[in-house]
């Protein structure tokens, strides 16, 4: 390998929202965190280089959004994921979750109904039930370590006349399924049948594993991509999430008229120097310490697999195919909530996502970050065995 992630960086006393709010949040500065999902990685040395460049350069004022900047982005999504969209889909915002938030808001009128498919990213329950829209969840069906859509129900609620809006998760956090073509075909057609529009949140979508394949949802067809609206970022690709930039790909012109009007009112139309100067750095000449990255942390997720099965068999592994966290099912040992944090905070001294903050159907399952160096996860599973071992 040419990138070295076995180096350990301290991040305590850098304002690291996960490492220096350890003690605040769970009691105790023992406690390794392994939660939140950002990596314990330096992002590649081409954007490092580039943002020191401006650095240098010393004046860093309002900066336009140059042609290079949006061939990196049609340049990536075209090499990546066989995926060619047109330069002016691309809008922006300083973050997925911020878009999900405008968005619903903007394709929506209160009290409509959106679904989200659970368990799943919190803010996802977040940005509906805090822009006072109907909150209509579509469980994951599971079956031997295995999530799928339960397509009966999710028709039958896409039915409803007031269903307007559905978020997807592609690749889905917690569960790390990566949607295949056909069930995404499957998703399309119930939704153009019955007025539904998607908002697919595939912020994880160049984190995928060998065997598999991301496919956007909107490159299906044309009808897809008119009834769909995409946010991707380089922030979970090349942990820049401290960047604070995203990229918002609409089809729809009149769509994209209304949200980029709404983002001009709010004044978020500017974007970061450094967000764009690593969007283009990021894209243009990260693949090869992405691939490095995506072995690396895919051998983290077998060391994890076989430590469990060997020492800890009463734990699932749900093992997914994209995103860098793994699902960890807890229920067979017979622990609710209370007791599960307790073994977390207490007994291990290491902190994962608590599964029910995901959904009601995540009790009992806890997240684990698996983008650290080898060291960091070793040490969090041997706390969790010595705190499981009698």
């Amino acid at each position: 390998m040419n990138y070295n992630f076995d180096q350990m960086i301290e991040r305590r006393n850098t304002a690291s929202y996960k490492w220096d709010q350890v003690e605040r949040l769970f009691g105790d500065p023992a406690i390794l965190p392994m939660w939140v999902a950002d990596m314990d990685f330096a992002a590649p040395p081409s954007v490092l280089e580039a943002i020191k460049k401006r650095v240098d350069h010393g004046v860093l004022g309002y900066t336009i959004r140059p042609q290079s900047y949006y061939d990196a982005i049609m340049g990536w999504l075209k090499r990546r994921h066989d995926w060619k969209i047109e330069q002016e889909w691309i809008t922006t915002s300083p973050g997925v979750v911020t878009a999900l938030s405008m968005l619903v808001d903007l394709l929506t009128q209160p009290g409509d109904k959106v679904i989200i498919q659970t368990p799943v990213y919190p803010p996802f329950y977040d940005v509906v039930n805090k822009n006072n829209r109907t909150l209509i969840q579509n469980p994951l069906l599971l079956e031997d370590r295995y999530y799928s859509m339960d397509f009966a129900a999710l028709e039958e609620q896409m039915m409803d006349p007031e269903t307007k809006l559905m978020l997807l998760c592609n690749p889905h956090n917690p569960v790390g399924r990566v949607w295949r073509r056909e069930e995404l075909i499957q998703l399309g057609d119930l939704a153009l049948k019955h007025g539904v529009f998607i908002i697919s949140d595939e912020i994880h979508c160049d984190w995928i594993y060998p065997g598999y394949q991301h496919i956007p949802f909107a490159s299906l067809s044309e009808e897809f991509a008119l009834n769909s609206i995409t946010c991707i970022a380089p922030t979970k690709t090349f942990n820049l999430a401290g960047i604070q930039t995203s990229t918002v790909i609409i089809a729809d012109p009149s769509r994209r008229k209304e949200y980029n009007d709404r983002l001009s009112t709010l004044s978020l139309h500017l974007e970061s120097c450094f967000g764009l100067i690593a969007v283009e750095a990021a894209f243009n000449e990260g693949d090869e310490w992405l691939d490095e990255l995506i072995e690396y942390v895919r051998s983290n997720l077998e060391y994890l697999t076989d430590f469990i099965g060997q020492y800890l068999p009463k734990i699932d592994v749900i093992k997914p195919e994209g995103t860098y966290l793994v699902w960890l099912d807890f229920r067979k040992l017979g622990l609710n909530s209370t007791q599960l944090k307790e073994l977390m905070y207490q007994q291990a001294k290491v902190a994962f996502n608590e599964g029910s903050s995901f959904g009601k159907n995540g009790e009992g399952f806890l997240r684990v970050n698996l983008a650290c160096p080898r060291a960091i996860l070793i040490e969090g599973l041997d706390r969790l065995k010595k705190a499981l071992t009698p």
